[in-house]
Order: structure tokens, then sequence, then C-alpha cells
């Protein structure tokens, strides 16, 4: 039993026709949008049938007594049987052409191609091997997220896909999903140490790697699933170790892969998926033509990039490696996410440690749990707006509400007439020297704020 207002007698059978919860308003415990409901049985926040339907079976999970595992034996994995539809799922009902369309505008998602596999409502709907749907339940992946809804689906159908999303959206785990599934049906016919990888993913920088991989671990627990890291830093002869003995997925930076398989004989045969995340930074930083100096060692592999922002030269780089491309584009790419709460602050350089000081003084005045903030400070302004979008993002993960705050002074004058157009576009306030400022004189400022206002005043 599910108790709704007078004013609302029809519930809402599936999260995605909930809105999202605004500042103060109860959230639904498993997907995060507005918990217009109460679960009767567990006095929780929910937001339709749909979740209260996976909050009893989560508990219900949760409640089951512990059977004592058999021992490990050690068999080859068959070929584990896997449908994969262009359509509709079995397990889901069946949407029709406008209420798929209808689902993707509620979500922001915009798709070009041909032949596009439908979302996913849930990770089950999609011939995922049980054990990894076990995991990402374990992980707190109770339920896909847009980005994840349109991608799992489209790559295990080998579609090469361009995906653009906001910072935090769950891209990563959305390309993952994908790798660990097709990794766990290789049947093990050879020996370990005979194993080549068969999908590869580049990032930017070492400490993305580090992130991908571990997730990587977290989701492939329990299965036919290894991985390596090849980033600098590390120990060049343990990586070729690790590589050597096995392994499905291989995790770097274009520079030290390039080493790598320069300096050893690696074989790729096998490579069948090839991901550029935050493909945007890796051109920034010089990596196209390391990209694809890999690409041209590999075998037609299935391409996905990534990126929260797009550009021509991304575009470009796409319409050279994609074949059959899907463009996927999730939320606002291009714009700061919309859970993040943007606060610029003028200060001028030599009062900016002070100044941070004391917001670290007044958050730790709170006696907040800072395990649970979900802040960022920038001290120095980006050198780009695109650079100051990804890093105003980390502030929000998976949808969740975060605040970023940025220090800015005459310094960062070269993007003042950028950066009040973000503000402007996202509702922040702008600072008063930053309107006045003569490098922001071309964007008009006045008149939405207004409107803004009044909207309000009259909601």
């Amino acid at each position: 039993m599910i108790f709704v207002t007078l004013t609302d007698l029809r519930v809402k059978e599936r999260c995605f026709e909930q809105r999202e919860a605004l500042p103060g308003e109860p959230r639904c415990v498993i997907c995060g949008r507005y918990g217009e409901y109460i679960c009767d049985q567990t006095d929780d926040d929910i937001c339709s049938v749909e979740c209260k339907t996976a909050l009893l079976a989560r508990i219900a999970a949760e409640t089951k007594i512990p059977v004592k595992a058999p021992a490990r034996v050690k068999v080859p994995f068959g070929d584990e049987s896997f449908c994969v539809r262009d359509n509709n799922f079995p397990d889901i009902p069946s949407l029709h052409a406008s209420q798929i369309a209808s689902l993707r505008n509620k979500l922001d998602i915009c798709v070009k191609g041909e032949a596009i596999p439908d979302p996913i409502m849930c990770f089950s709907s999609c011939g995922l091997p049980e054990k990894l749907v076990h995991n990402l339940d374990a992980a707190g992946y109770t339920m896909p997220t847009p980005v994840q809804m349109q991608v799992i689906p489209a790559s295990i159908s080998n579609r090469s896909l361009l995906v653009s999303a906001d910072t935090g959206s769950g891209k990563t785990a959305s390309f993952l999903v994908p790798i660990i599934a097709h990794c766990s049906r290789r049947e093990l016919q050879q020996s370990e140490s005979k194993r080549g990888p068969l999908a590869i993913v580049l990032a930017p920088t070492r400490e993305l790697c580090l992130q991908v991989e571990d997730q990587a671990k977290v989701l492939g627990k329990g299965l036919p699933f290894k991985t390596a890291l090849v980033v600098g830093g590390d120990p060049l002869a343990q990586q070729i170790y690790r590589i050597e003995n096995g392994v499905e997925l291989i995790v770097g930076t274009p520079g030290r892969l390039i080493d790598l398989l320069m300096k050893h004989n690696v074989d790729l045969t096998d490579v069948s998926v090839f991901v550029l995340d935050e493909v945007d930074c890796l051109l920034e930083r010089g990596f196209r033509d390391q990209a694809m100096q890999i690409f041209r060692a590999l075998s037609c592999p299935q391409v996905m990039m990534f990126s929260a922002t797009i550009h021509p030269e991304i575009e470009k780089l796409s319409n050279s490696l994609l074949n059959n491309m899907i463009h996927i584009s999730c939320g606002n790419p291009g714009k700061p996410n919309k859970s993040v709460r943007q606060v610029v602050i003028w200060v001028e350089s030599k009062q900016k440690k002070q100044k941070i000081f004391e917001i670290i003084k007044r958050v730790l005045g709170r006696g907040m749990d800072l395990v649970k903030v979900h802040q960022v400070i920038l001290f120095d302004m980006p050198n780009s707006i695109d650079e100051y979008i990804h890093q105003v993002g980390r502030a929000s993960r998976m949808g969740k509400e975060g605040v970023a705050i940025v220090f800015v002074n005459e310094e960062d004058r070269k993007l003042f007439g950028e950066l009040a157009q973000v503000l402007k576009t996202a509702g922040a306030p702008i600072p008063r020297e930053l309107s006045n400022s003569k490098f922001t004189s071309s964007v008009s400022l006045g008149t939405d704020r207004k409107r803004k206002l009044s909207s309000r005043a009259h909601s």
C-alpha cells in the first residue's frame, strides 16, 4: 500500500514519471527523485510503485539466511547465454515508439544514428551475468542512470558510440558493465598465461586510470575478469608481468601504453573494445596521435568515446574512428552539472588563502560529516571554461547535490564573458565586480535575472 495525497489520485507506476526533488523535499531511497509517497511496510520515502518493488526486493535479499558457499572448484567457463535485442526485453513491459521518445525526453537523453536500441530500465533486463548484476547492486547501483540506460544496451549491441554527459553522471560504469559482460563470456580453452586482453580503456591521467580500474575490480569481482593498470609512476616490469599472466582489460594512459607496446611484445589480437575516456582532455594534452597509433594496432574494434564536452576536433576524431556510430547525449554537456550550486566569490590573489581558511572553519564549525560533504573549492580559476565545467562537476556524483565555490579576480578576465554566461544560464549569483567588468560587457545579464526573481516570487 502506498499513501497518496487527495490531489493526486494517480499513483506513478514508473520512476521516470516522477520529477526531481527540490531542495528540502523528501527523496526516494532508491532513485533519489521526489519522494511523493511512503512505503507502508518500511516508512521509507519512495517515488513510484517501481521503486517500492525495488525497495522490498532489496530488503528481502538482505534478510535471507546466508548459506555456506561450497568449496571453489576451478572449471572452464562455458558459453554463457546472452540474449540482447535492439528493441524490447522480455522481462519489462513493451514500450511503444512514442513512449520511448517520451522517456528519453524526460531523462534528457538525445540520440542520433540508425537502429538505436531502446533504453533499459534495470540492469537485469539486458542479459547481464547474474554475478555482475549482484555486484552492481552491492556497489550501490540499484537503478541505471540516464546515460547507463542508453549506453549499456547500445554497447552490448556492439555499436560504436560517441557519448557526451555531465561529469558524475555514471559514464564510467556505462562502459565498464558491457566490457565485463563481454569478457566474462570468453571460454577458457587456453591457459590463463596465454590469454590476451579483450578491451583497452585510455584515460588522460594516472588518477583517472586508477579510478576506472578500481571500479572495474569492484564490478568484476567473482567473474573471470582481470585487469592491468598501465600508468607512469609504477614499475613497468610489474605491469608487463601482470599482462603476461593473462588479463581481460588494460586501463592506461596513452604515453605509458605506447611505451609498453614499443618495448615488449603484447598480443592485442583479441582486443575487440577500445574506450577513450575524457576524450576532450586526451586531445587537449596532445594524445591524439598516440591514441590513433594504438587504434591502428587493433583489428576493427568497437570504439566508445566519452566526454563531458564535445568540440569539432572530437567530432573529427570520431568520424575517423567510428563506423555506424551512435551519438548519445545526456543532460546538458558543455554546461555545469545542474545538481551543483555554483558560488563565485571575488577574491584578490593575496587574500585567497585567508578566504579559504574562513570557508573551511565555517564548515568545521557546523560539525558536519566531511565524508558526506559534496563540495569543491576552485582556489585558482582554470585556464578554460571547459576545464571549469569539468572541475565544478566533481562536486556532484550520480546526480547528488553539491556545491562549487570559485575564487575569481582580475587575473581571470579572459574568461569573464564565458563565466558570466555559464552562471547566468545556471541561475547562479554573479559577483558585482564580475558583472560590472568591461570584460563582461558583451554578455546581457540583467533581463534574465529579473525574470527568474519574478518567477520565484509568483511560485
